[in-house]
C-alpha cells in the first residue's frame, strides 16, 4: 500500500470506532438577538486517489496518488423574515484537487432578499452557484453520490480561455496533447461560483430563475472573483423547472456569455474583442425518486465561437442513479458521455474537434451516523484515440459533517 493511501484508509478505520461518540458536533455555534440569527456549519472531506495515468478531468497535477484534505465552512445569517446572508470559505489545495499549495479562500457570499412572505420573487447578489442545470443543488461531498462531478462539469475540451488558435491547424493540433487545465476549459467548471445578480422563484409547479454573472458557464475559477473579471461583458443564464408531482422534476435552462479572459485579448484578430466570441449553451434536466431509487439525468448541448475557426459544437450527458440498500448503505452508477461536432480543417475538409469520450462511475456510501460518511469509487473512462488519461481512477472519501 503506498504511503499515500495509508491516511484515508486509518481515517476510514477510525471513524468506524469513534461513529457513536460525535453528538457533540450537534452543538455547532449558534447566535440569536432579536431578529437577528447566524448559524455555523462545515464539512471536513480527506479524499484519497489512486490514478493509473495522466488525471481526469479537473485533477491536477501527476499520475501519482494523493490525498487531498479539504475543510468547508458556512455562515448562514437571517434578519428578520425577509433578509438571509450566506458566505461559504475554504481551507484546501485549491478549488480543484491538487491545484495549488494549501490555502484559504472565500468561494461564495451573498445576499438575498425576498420582499414577499412567500417566495414568489428573491433577489440576491454576490458570488455563488450557477443556477444552471440540477446538479449544483447537490454538488457538496454530503450530498454527491460520488467523489467526483459527472462529465459534463469537469471534461476539459480543446478550448482555452487565455489564447485564440493561429487557425484551424493550430485549433485542432491540441488534440494529440495532454489537457492543459490552466488553460483550456470544460462545458461547465463544476458548480460556477460566479459574480453577479439573479432574480428566482416559485408559483405553484413551476420555479424559475434569472442570472447576470460577470463570466460565462465555462470559466476558471480565476474568472469567478470580480476584481480579476469586471462586469463589461456579462453572461446571462436562465432555467425553468416543472414539479407535476412530488416524485418528478423536469427543468431547462439557457445561457450565453464571452467565455475569453483578459490575456487573450493580444491574440484576437484584428478589430475583435472578447464580446464577439460566445459561448452559448441549452440545457435539460429530469429526476426521480420513489422508495429506495433516486435518478438524475441531464444534457448539454453548448457552442464555443473559437476565433480564426468557427463555431466549434458538442454534445454530453449523464444519467445517475441511486439506491439505498439500508437506511446507511447505498449503491450509486453513474453513465457519462460527450460528442464533438464538426470544425473546417483548413484544407477543405472537416474534422471533430476534439475526442468523443464516456466514462462509467460506480461507488458505494456508508452513513455511519447524520455526521459521518465515507465513500468508494471507482471510474473507467476512454477517449477515441491513442492519447488517454486517467482510464482508471479509484477514490475514496470521508466527510464529516458539523
Amino acid at each position: 500500500m503506498r504511503a499515500s493511501w495509508l491516511a484515508p484508509t486509518l481515517l476510514v478505520v477510525w471513524c468506524g470506532i469513534a461513529g457513536a461518540g460525535t453528538e457533540w458536533l450537534d452543538r455547532v455555534p449558534s447566535v440569536q438577538r432579536g431578529l437577528f440569527r447566524a448559524d455555523l456549519s462545515g464539512l471536513l472531506d480527506v479524499e484519497g486517489y489512486y490514478i493509473d495515468q495522466r488525471p481526469p478531468g479537473l485533477i491536477f497535477g501527476g499520475d501519482a496518488s494523493f490525498v487531498n484534505p479539504r475543510l468547508s465552512l458556512f455562515l448562514d445569517t437571517r434578519f428578520g423574515r425577509h433578509l438571509y446572508g450566506f458566505v461559504q470559505a475554504r481551507l484546501d489545495r485549491g478549488f480543484d484537487p491538487r491545484e495549488r499549495r494549501v490555502a484559504a479562500h472565500v468561494d461564495e457570499y451573498l445576499v438575498r432578499y425576498t420582499p414577499g412572505e412567500t417566495p414568489v420573487v428573491n433577489l440576491q447578489f454576490g458570488k455563488f452557484a450557477t443556477i444552471v442545470g440540477s446538479w449544483v443543488s447537490r454538488h457538496d461531498s454530503w450530498n454527491n453520490p460520488f467523489v467526483n462531478a459527472p462529465l459534463p462539469y469537469e471534461n476539459v475540451t480543446i478550448v482555452s480561455g487565455t489564447m485564440a488558435p493561429a487557425g484551424p491547424a493550430a485549433f485542432l493540433a491540441r488534440r494529440q496533447l495532454p489537457d492543459r487545465k490552466r488553460a483550456w476549459v470544460p462545458i461547465i467548471w463544476g458548480p460556477d461560483y460566479t459574480s453577479g445578480g439573479a432574480v428566482f422563484g416559485r408559483i405553484t409547479d413551476f420555479e424559475y430563475a434569472v442570472e447576470v454573472k460577470n463570466a460565462a458557464l465555462a470559466s476558471r475559477p480565476v474568472a469567478w472573483n470580480p476584481v480579476n473579471r469586471g462586469w463589461d461583458d456579462p453572461t446571462t443564464s436562465a432555467r425553468v423547472g416543472w414539479h407535476p408531482r412530488a416524485a418528478w422534476t423536469f427543468g431547462t435552462s439557457f445561457s450565453t456569455g464571452p467565455y475569453l479572459y483578459e490575456d487573450a485579448i493580444a491574440t484576437l484578430p484584428r478589430g475583435q474583442g472578447l464580446g464577439d466570441f460566445r459561448q452559448w449553451l441549452v440545457g435539460a434536466d429530469a429526476s426521480w425518486a420513489w422508495r429506495h431509487v433516486q435518478v438524475w439525468g441531464e444534457f448539454f448541448a453548448t457552442r464555443f465561437e473559437v476565433p480564426r475557426v468557427g463555431d466549434a459544437d458538442s454534445a454530453a450527458y449523464y444519467l445517475e442513479g441511486r439506491y439505498k440498500l439500508t437506511t446507511a448503505l447505498y449503491g450509486a452508477l453513474r453513465w457519462n458521455q460527450q460528442f464533438f461536432g464538426d470544425v473546417p480543417d483548413g484544407h477543405g475538409g472537416d474534422v471533430a474537434w476534439d475526442r468523443d469520450i464516456w466514462r462509467v462511475d460506480a461507488a458505494v456510501g456508508y452513513r455511519l451516523n447524520r455526521h459521518l460518511q465515507t465513500k468508494l469509487q471507482y471510474a473507467y473512462s476512454h477517449q477515441q484515440g491513442r492519447l488517454q488519461q486517467g482510464e482508471q481512477l479509484v477514490a475514496a472519501q470521508v466527510t464529516l459533517k458539523f
